[in-house]
């Protein structure tokens, strides 16, 4: 399976968070984190509604579930999946947590990371991949905002 064969295979599963977030009228934002030997060993969603907890965002839910799997607090060498550019916040903890490649789809120009820095939050061995089925993450969002108004 090709790099981006297996971005998309990955993706699809954040996906699927986002639409269960959806389902539960949080915003549809979902993540994924994949250890190095291919395998979920995180994944969440947006759960700041039922929580009423602004931090519990899709990517944190997945760090949490993942380092509780691996029993250590840092996540060298896997890949978090996320349906959307995260936020300060989340980019911090991506971060902290070392993970080594972060993978999202859509941009978020608004509230993303890179409207308030210009330095990467991120580890500094860490890559970074966007637009990975961008525009399909972009239409839950605007399909989910929409229905709000």
């Amino acid at each position: 399976m090709t790099q981006e064969e297996s971005d998309e295979k990955f993706m699809r599963m954040a996906l699927a968070e986002a639409r269960e977030a959806m389902e539960r009228d949080e915003v549809p934002i979902g993540a994924v984190i994949v250890s190095p030997r291919g395998m979920v060993i995180g994944r969440g969603h947006n759960l700041t509604e039922a929580l009423a907890d602004v931090s519990a965002h899709a990517e944190m839910q997945a760090i949490t579930a993942a380092a509780q799997m691996l029993g250590g607090k840092y996540l060298q060498n896997c890949t978090l999946y996320v349906t959307v550019e995260p936020c300060l916040m989340c980019a911090g903890t991506i971060g902290w947590a070392q993970i080594g490649r972060v993978v999202y789809g859509a941009a978020d120009e608004k509230r993303g990371y890179r409207s308030f820095t210009s330095r990467s939050p991120f580890h500094p061995r860490a890559t970074v991949t966007s637009g990975v089925l961008g525009d399909e993450c972009a239409e839950l969002m605007r399909t989910f905002f929409k229905s709000k108004r």
